[in-house]
């Protein structure tokens, strides 16, 4: 298999996930985006009235749209780590299966985390997404094809996007798990907002590492 370009990304962040519809690269890649100011990250097909723009407004929270699927992330500096990895048509990862296309790099998470987690307690996805009452508005709330967690507390979030020229993963890993803090961005009354605050709490978990050491863990795993 081809070994992985690796980029390093930044800039404002409307332009970085923008950037993502478009750019292909024709080699493996893995790009390390770097943010500077909490962003919610919307799905490809979520609509915009999910958002309280005021909350968001007044929490300093820019809105953005991604260019995968699936729920809401909060990207906050510091407590998730986002990446894209890009796999060109006719690479061997690649595979027409949204499921069977995922495994390699859930396995490779597993690897990865193995580092600080017992093995034993790490599970991959294999199979289609399953739904939760909250999971089409925050991505933390299901799980999808080769997403890892631990002991059923989603770790690792992966969405796709699929082009003739390939597939794009767009990764979240947790570093920690507040999901207060994101359904209070969510265009919910309180009593809603209560509920699912409880519901998704036992849904995900983070995981304590410096990002610069996930970082060379995950690559590693691709060597």
């Amino acid at each position: 298999m081809s070994a992985f370009e690796v980029r390093d990304a930044g800039g404002p962040i409307a332009e970085a996930f923008a950037a993502a519809r478009t750019d292909w690269p024709a080699v493996p890649t893995v790009t390390w985006w770097t943010f500077d100011h909490p962003a919610l990250v919307l799905g490809s097909a979520q609509s915009d009235t999910v958002v309280d723009r005021a909350a968001a407004e007044a929490a300093g929270v820019t809105v953005v749209r991604r260019a995968s699927g699936g729920g809401a992330v909060l990207l906050v500096p510091g407590e998730v780590t986002w990446l894209d990895v890009v796999v060109p048509r006719g690479d061997a990862r690649w595979d027409d299966d949204i499921v069977r296309g995922a495994r390699w790099l859930g396995e490779a998470w597993v690897e990865t985390l193995a580092r600080w987690v017992p093995r034993g307690e790490l599970v991959r996805h294999d199979g289609r997404a399953v739904e939760s009452p909250w999971s089409a508005w925050v991505c933390f709330g299901g799980v999808g094809p080769g997403e890892v967690g631990r002991l059923g507390r989603k770790i690792v979030g992966i969405s796709q996007r699929r082009s003739r020229a390939g597939v794009r993963f767009q990764v979240a890993v947790l570093h920690r798990w507040d999901p207060g803090a994101i359904v209070g961005l969510l265009a919910l009354d309180p009593s809603d907002r209560a509920r699912a605050a409880a519901d998704l709490v036992d849904r995900a978990t983070g995981i304590a590492v410096d990002p610069l050491e996930l970082r060379a863990a995950f690559l590693a795993s691709l060597a």
